[in-house]
């Protein structure tokens, strides 16, 4: 993912207070936790999730809080049509 430039501060200040029934629902779907670290020469988010069972919080886009959420969010980074995050799958390389 990628903020706009100078969203860092606004990004961490949407997470740190981040919704409850958002939290809630990935918790419920089995995120057991999230991490998102940020690459302030590019703009560049790197989301780290653990996960327990099959899902993970791309599979809930289809949810009314998680569209709010895109929505919510999409002036501060990039969005696609329909205000999802654009991201990239990346390839494991190395595990240890």
């Amino acid at each position: 993912m990628k903020l706009h430039e100078g969203m860092k501060e606004e990004y961490e200040k949407r997470h740190n207070e981040i919704w409850p029934e958002l939290r809630n629902l990935l918790q419920a779907n089995g995120v057991e936790e999230y991490h998102i670290f940020l690459d302030e020469e590019t703009n560049i988010l790197f989301a780290f999730q653990t996960i327990s069972g099959e899902n993970n919080s791309q599979d809930l886009g289809n949810t009314e809080i998680v569209k709010k959420w895109w929505a919510f969010m999409k002036d501060i980074m990039e969005t696609n049509p329909d205000d999802s995050p654009v991201s990239l799958e990346l390839e494991k390389v190395f595990s240890l």
